[in-house]
């Protein structure tokens, strides 16, 4: 089958789009990708190697030192496939948006990323009007942190409605959202606070108003339909407290939310059983 997975011209994260490019091709489908102008993308390259992201990478001759950069940035099983996806010839010559048809491809592929970069595929109107089709024809589709905020601004023309409404949904939660963001205001990138806020709040706006989770629940039937991991969840520590990532073997602190053919999930930490459960949409779609 072929799968679409649209980029934005950099900033992308590299977990969220290589490690499920990885799992799609190991199982056998074909990932074609686009960018705004057809141009190849390229990852945030802070989340590559964490430099930049403690408070003396400004300082010439121990920027290289990481600290709490190695502690953000991706983990080594995500920088192996982003430097194997570096070399796929498809990655190498992206469709421009425009040129995106709903009948070339089987499926849609929505990964995220954080910073200034992604805006461009956030807000890109040609994209919007692509995931509206996904949605209304009922093919499969995957959704991963800032992806699914693309997902939620994706208004129908038929409804007048985002094509989450009515759906269950997650997302990255205002809880890693925050808990990034601060970590990087008081111990790290100090001269850009809000590297971890794509959309920050104007004046009279409560803090995280222009969240990932805040935004996408207001696009929804109703606050309830975005799901996170429950408090009595018998793995919930894994599952929020940051550190966990899951694997191809170990799906437990992953939190992944299915809501007939759309799968929607966190950030990087749920990425292989996001990739994994979009591979069952494809062989049993919801019909």
């Amino acid at each position: 089958m072929k799968i679409l997975m649209p980029l934005p011209q950099q900033d992308f994260d590299p977990s969220e789009a290589a490690v499920s490019w990885s799992i799609l091709r190991d199982a056998g489908h074909e990932i074609i990708f686009a960018t705004p102008a057809g141009q190849i993308a390229a990852a945030d390259p802070i989340m590559l190697t964490g430099i930049g992201l403690d408070f003396w990478s400004r300082i010439p001759g121990v920027r290289q030192l990481k600290l709490i950069g190695l502690l953000l940035r991706a983990k080594p099983w995500a920088r192996r496939a982003y430097a194997c996806l570096k070399d796929d010839a498809n990655f190498r010559e992206p469709k421009p948006y425009a040129d995106l048809r709903l009948d070339d491809f089987d499926g849609l592929i929505l990964p995220g990323g954080h910073a200034q970069g992604m805006k461009p595929y956030l807000e890109s109107k040609p994209l919007q009007d692509l995931v509206v089709a996904f949605f209304e024809a009922d093919k499969p589709v995957g959704a991963i942190c800032h992806g699914v905020l693309l997902a939620a601004r994706s208004i129908s023309p038929r409804t007048g409605l985002s094509v989450l409404h009515g759906r269950r949904t997650t997302a990255l939660t205002w809880q890693q959202e925050r808990t990034a963001w601060r970590l990087n205001r008081y111990a790290g990138r100090y001269w850009d606070p809000d590297y971890y806020r794509t959309y920050r709040e104007g004046a009279g706006e409560p803090e995280g108003f222009w969240s990932v989770e805040a935004e996408v629940k207001r696009l929804l039937a109703k606050s309830e339909d975005f799901l996170d991991v429950p408090r009595n969840d018998a793995n919930r520590f894994a599952k929020t407290s940051g550190i966990a990532f899951d694997s191809l073997d170990n799906p437990t602190p992953a939190w992944i939310v299915r809501d007939g053919n759309y799968v929607s999930a966190r950030w990087p930490g749920d990425v292989h059983t996001f990739a994994k459960t979009f591979l069952q949409l494809l062989a049993t779609p919801d019909k």
